[in-house]
This record gives structure tokens, C-alpha cells and sequence, in this order.
């Protein structure tokens, strides 16, 4: 896998970001809150690792 189809699997995970925002403030997810939660931090792992790796894409996320 090269650099720019890894970076275009990632923007296109981070788009999904601010759905997964809304979806925490929804009050009728119970249990699946902590789901959400945890997918926010891996999602914002990923593209932190991404950036640090590959200093020059800096903002995709």
C-alpha cells in the first residue's frame, strides 16, 4: 500500500468524525455511547499517528 492510498483511506475515515460526534450526543444510545466513544479516541489515534508519520499531510483530520 502506498502513501497517498493510505492517506486517502484516512480522510475518508475522518470524514465520518463529526457523524460519530452527533451520534454521542443522541440521549437514547445507552450502552452503545461507550461504542461511539471509543471509536472518536481510535479515530482520532489513527489520524494523529498518520500526521506524525507523515508530517507533510498536517490538517486532514
Amino acid at each position: 500500500m502506498n502513501k497517498e492510498t493510505i492517506k486517502q483511506r484516512v480522510v475518508q475515515m475522518a470524514s465520518k468524525r463529526d457523524f460519530l460526534v452527533k451520534l454521542l450526543e443522541q440521549p437514547n444510545l445507552g450502552t452503545l455511547r461507550i461504542d461511539v466513544d471509543q471509536a472518536l479516541e481510535e479515530l482520532d489515534e489513527l489520524v494523529e499517528e498518520f500526521e506524525q508519520t507523515f508530517p507533510e499531510e498536517r490538517g486532514i483530520g
